[in-house]
């Protein structure tokens, strides 16, 4: 069984204000994201499918053409291959994100912080 301690796992930057922590099985990565105010994501795309939610604060995403402030308890999809980007807003934000397959790319950039 496994069973891990958030606060115990490894972080590392993914951008400027953008703090991640992340655990991968065979199938899927579920990230833990901590965004400082105004930190910004930047415009990317990738293979996999990804499903978030805002634990804490909000975050102006775009998906796509369409942008829209999440909040707390708020859910997102965001497709396979679809360009998306967001920024924080005034307070600190917390994320959950979960991505199939495996994002090898985040595992990799923990595995060198």
């Amino acid at each position: 069984m496994n069973i891990y301690d958030i606060d115990a796992l490894k972080k590392t930057a993914l951008v400027k204000g953008v703090e991640i922590k992340l655990v991968s099985g065979d199938k899927l990565t579920m990230v833990f994201y901590r965004i400082a105010p105004e930190a910004i994501i930047p415009e990317h795309s990738h293979p996999h499918e990804q499903i978030g939610t805002v634990i804490k604060g909000s975050l102006e995403l775009q998906i796509d053409d369409e942008k829209r402030v999440v909040y707390e308890g708020s859910v997102y999809i965001v497709p396979s291959n679809v360009t998306h980007s967001g920024k924080c807003l005034e307070s600190e934000t917390q994320l959950i994100e979960t991505f199939s397959p495996p994002r090898d790319d985040l595992i990799e950039k923990i595995r060198q912080a």
